[in-house]
């Protein structure tokens, strides 16, 4: 059995709902035991990761990067980046913003300087943008294109009401795929 932690801050519960479809995607994997766990609380606690075969790590973008919170668990990896416990393990990342855009490559672009540093390997997305498939724009899986790692947009409405469902579904494919990909690398049938 692989262990997966998806590791995210949520400041007003959009990225929360998103890591919850991408672990639910990836729990769909019967040998991938998956852990949602808070950024802040980690923090305080860093050493735990060194039990996870993969990690995917989330956050809002804010201002073109990571939120504070999440950029405080980072640094809190200090210790372990100085020994390179974290080496060779699977990483995958994602970030939500209101905007189409909204910089989120950045986002992404701090959590994969994060993952190189620590020496893990990096998992983008995959997913084909199915609108060019003739799915539907909001419908579409990897609608925002994004392949370094995850992109959601979130409207200003709750959680669960605030994504088209092509980000919901991409979510859970980008879980199943992370799955996937964390078996092959143990020789493992997916």
């Amino acid at each position: 059995m692989k262990r997966l932690a998806v590791i995210y801050h949520s400041g007003h519960g959009h990225t929360a709902h998103i890591a919850g479809h991408i672990a639910e995607g990836a729990g769909s994997t019967e040998s991938v035991r998956v852990d949602l766990l808070l950024a802040q609380e980690l923090a305080q606690e860093a050493q735990r990761l060194c039990d996870y075969d993969g990690i995917i790590l989330g956050s809002p973008t804010y201002l073109g990067g990571v939120s504070a919170p999440f950029k405080g668990f980072m640094d809190a990896t200090g210790p372990l980046w100085r020994t390179q416990k974290l080496k060779g393990k699977l990483a995958a990342g994602f970030t939500v913003s209101s905007l189409p855009a909204g910089d989120k490559q950045s986002t992404l672009l701090s959590m994969f300087t994060f993952c190189m540093q620590h020496g893990m390997l990096w998992l983008g997305n995959p997913i084909l943008p199915e609108q060019h498939a003739g799915v539907p724009y909001d419908e579409a899986a990897n609608r925002l294109g994004s392949w370094s790692g995850l992109m959601a947009q979130a409207g200003h409405a709750s959680p669960a009401d605030a994504f088209p469902p092509g980000d919901i579904k991409t979510a859970r494919l980008f879980g199943r795929q992370f799955a996937a990909t964390l078996q092959r690398l143990a020789g493992e049938r997916p």
